[in-house]
């Protein structure tokens, strides 16, 4: 397994499928080549002071570390999110859920986008021409 640290790689993995948790959110892109998987972590300055990011990295790098090997696949780049909820969450349950994750991002349709529930999308209810920020396209 290899680290992702160049930020095309984590764009590139943003574009890719998702699957939000209680503590993350998990993001997955296919390469489409044979190589190792590749892991990224990151976190934005809404969770916290760096103290609080580097504990939420560190607890995110340690959940990946003990999941299966066969759980992510080969050839893949999975970037996760860290959230400010990952602090209180009990480990185990972090665990779970990243599990869980693995399983709906490979589930995702073939064109990279991810199943989720009808409605919930970033333009719900909105006509796809518009955005919430600057009116019609």
């Amino acid at each position: 397994m290899q680290r992702l640290k160049q930020r095309a790689d984590f764009l590139a993995a943003a574009a890719g499928s998702r699957a939000p948790a209680g503590g993350f959110v998990l993001q997955a892109r296919d390469r489409h080549e044979d190589g190792p998987v590749r892991v990224g972590f990151t976190c934005s300055k809404k969770v916290g002071n760096a103290v609080e990011r580097n504990r939420v990295r560190r607890r995110l790098r340690e959940v990946v570390r003990l999941s299966p090997p066969e759980a992510m696949r080969r050839g893949f780049d999975y970037v996760l999110i860290g959230r400010t909820s990952a602090l209180q969450m009990p480990f185990g349950r972090l665990v779970e859920d990243f599990d869980r994750a693995l399983r709906r991002v490979h589930a995702s349709r073939p064109d990279g986008k991810s199943q989720g529930i009808k409605g919930q999308g970033a333009n719900a209810g909105g006509s796809p021409n518009t955005t919430p920020h600057r009116g019609a396209k």
